[in-house]
């Protein structure tokens, strides 16, 4: 399969089953907002050093937040159910709350499974907090020296995907930033979505575990680095001289595949030679992403 020149390589993405969770931050205006997101989702690219992984989904309108303000939609996802709730606590207890205007707001309300985060963030007012159940949903009022901060009680869990990928395989290093940039800008703001490295894109792809250091989770990908050829066994077809990957977590496998076909299409430029994915032959995550069939019916 070939669109505009690149050729998309008959393998699949690898992604794994995790936890998320959507949680709604709004403030006085959208720069408060998206303040607090972006310290809350800061250091959070991987599971393997962050034990978490974190992005902004989308920016949202007045209209669409529960208090009328403008607000940022931001996913947060763990491997397990116990981590989540924790790295939750933590992060929100140290960023939202501490930014002025802001207000939290579960994103999940249809989720079963609930997570006490409010609840716990309460007891910063020291015995001087409130609350209230409006429409069967209880919200905590924190005194803080600004006033006060608004947080609900309780945040949504459900089942999420990490690890959706692809690899863009280029002549050069500015073509292979160029496309990388290109599939970012066109996922961005997508439903279900986030793009957890910084500026959406990754470098340094690894493996798993390690040739020479048996404590490493995780190390450089060399079949993929332009600059191992000479001394390892390559990956990498002649001409291809810059390899960037675009990683993606999401509510649901539809979301993940939809934002794919979209970014791949935005990445096929000049200069690109291909595109690929990184999986460990399907043998550990149960959700795999053919790249050639999500792109079935792209035009070429």
């Amino acid at each position: 399969m070939i669109i505009n020149g690149v050729t998309i390589e008959d393998t699949f993405a690898e992604a794994f089953t995790m936890r998320v969770a959507r949680i709604v931050i709004t403030g006085k205006t959208a720069r408060w907002a998206r303040e607090a997101a972006l310290k809350l989702t800061g250091f959070a690219t991987s599971v393997i050093g962050c034990k978490c992984e974190a992005g902004i989904e989308r920016e949202l309108t007045a209209s669409e937040t529960p208090d009328g303000r403008p607000g940022v939609s931001v996913l947060f996802l763990t491997m397990d159910k116990e981590s989540l709730p924790q790295q939750l606590i933590v992060r929100l207890g140290q960023t939202v709350l501490t930014c002025p205007t802001t207000a939290c707001f579960d994103g999940l309300p249809a989720a079963p499974d609930r997570l006490a985060v409010g609840k716990a963030l309460r007891v910063f007012g020291d015995g001087f907090q409130g609350s209230k159940v409006i429409g069967g949903r209880r919200y905590w009022r924190v005194p803080v020296m600004e006033g006060e901060f608004l947080i609900e009680e309780t945040f949504g869990m459900q089942k999420g995907v990490g690890g959706g990928n692809f690899l863009i395989l280029a002549e050069h290093p500015d073509a292979a930033l160029a496309a990388a940039e290109a599939a970012v800008l066109a996922m961005t703001n997508l439903p279900g979505v986030i793009l957890p490295f910084p500026g959406g894109v990754v470098r340094s792809g690894s493996k798993v575990g390690s040739k020479r250091y048996k404590n490493m989770l995780a190390t450089t990908n060399e079949a993929f680095s332009p600059t191992l050829r000479a001394i390892a066994p390559s990956a990498l077809p002649e001409g291809v001289n810059s390899v960037l990957e675009i990683v993606l977590d999401g509510t649901d496998a539809p979301s993940i595949e939809a934002a794919m076909r979209v970014g791949i299409r935005a990445a096929c430029l000049g200069g690109v030679r291909s595109i690929s994915a990184g999986n460990y032959g399907g043998k550990l995550g149960p959700h795999h992403f053919p790249l050639r069939k999500i792109m079935s019916g792209v035009t070429a």
